[in-house]
């Protein structure tokens, strides 16, 4: 039996199917078995796969269940110990596994990890997504070394080590299948972003530690459902981002900083309207957080329960950037003009 299973997630991506999986089914089908599950898509992406890729396992769902309830119905009918979730739109080389394999072999304390990704059309830069590995700042804003808010960087092998982070990518995450489970998969409330987030916050909280390994590398095209400025994007993330922090903040913090997101999110949409005259961005982050509002009492439970097993942790071997960083990532960056994940590092 197979150790890993590599799901891929698709939703009418024939075209990014037909580019990318190829490189999968080349450098992974001796090691792992192939799987993926189509959101109920309208394109031809299951007779693609049916008649070019059979070696190729296809889930069929009923209906489009998002990023999150997609990989949960998916990943109940996958029995392999490791989960490695793929976007579709990924490009990965030889050996590509092996070190994140050995990782999760070596250290049983980690749930789960992430390789480097690097961005498919300027392959020297890292790409937007998890770049090399992703922190939240004390209100909540994720980063990743290797890229803060638009600023993204060249790789030059700056942040080749493996260290222990917040939250891996969705978009190339290795993860145990019994921690997956442990913590109920993904938040299927959410749809699509922040989702992954929240994910690794709840392991983390648990205990369990999150890990980048850059000694893989793949390449990310990105944003292919929802590219970034979408307004549907901007809502979904406010709202799951606000939701998330309601979930697994400390009860010490959670009023504060949600007093400050307050502020800092009606700011955001008024830059929006004031100074980038896009009345559809200042629409999404007004709604988001309505919406967060108006269901934050069905997190009720949840919260209780996160709170409820929290482990305290006392590893001097932790980041002292985790959980969350001591600093506004805002003011890091607008104010102080520190950019880049090495100047964050010495941000008081």
């Amino acid at each position: 039996m197979k150790k890993v299973s590599i799901v891929i997630l698709n939703w009418n991506g024939a075209a990014m199917l037909h580019r990318f999986l190829p490189t999968v089914v080349d450098h992974s089908a001796d090691i792992a078995e192939i799987v993926v599950a189509d959101n109920a898509s309208s394109d031809n992406s299951i007779e693609i796969l049916k008649s070019e890729f059979p070696e190729v396992r296809i889930i069929v769902l009923d209906r489009n269940y998002g990023f999150a309830g997609g990989y949960n119905h998916a990943l109940e009918q996958v029995s392999t110990p490791y989960y490695m979730l793929l976007n579709s739109d990924v490009e990965v080389g030889e050996n590509w596994l092996g070190p994140l394999i050995d990782f999760m072999d070596a250290h049983p304390e980690a749930a789960a990890c992430q390789p480097k990704l690097l961005a498919e059309h300027t392959r020297d830069h890292f790409e937007y997504a998890g770049a090399s590995g992703g922190y939240i700042d004390r209100y909540g804003y994720p980063y990743c070394r290797g890229r803060v808010f638009e600023t993204v960087e060249k790789d030059e092998g700056q942040y080749d080590d493996i260290v222990e982070v917040l939250w891996a990518t969705g978009a190339c995450l290795m993860i145990r299948r019994d921690d997956f489970w442990r913590v109920g998969g993904f938040d299927e409330r959410f749809f699509a972003h922040n989702e992954e987030i929240d994910l690794c916050w709840r392991l983390f909280n648990l205990g369990r530690r999150i890990f980048c390994v850059p000694q893989c590398h793949v390449y990310h095209v990105g944003g292919g459902t929802l590219p970034k400025g979408n307004p549907m994007k901007t809502f979904l993330n406010f709202r799951n981002n606000l939701t998330m922090l309601y979930k697994n903040l400390p009860e010490k913090d959670l009023r504060h900083v949600m007093r400050m997101r307050f502020w800092l999110d009606y700011v955001a949409a008024f830059k929006s309207l004031l100074l980038d005259r896009n009345w559809g961005e200042f629409r999404a982050v007004i709604r988001g957080r309505k919406a967060y509002k108006a269901w934050r009492a069905d997190f009720a439970d949840d919260r209780r329960n996160i709170q409820a097993s929290r482990v305290v942790r006392n590893d001097s071997s932790v980041a002292d950037l985790l959980p969350r960083a001591s600093y506004s990532i805002l003011w890091q960056y607008y104010v102080k003009g520190n950019r880049m994940y090495k100047y964050l590092r010495k941000a008081k």
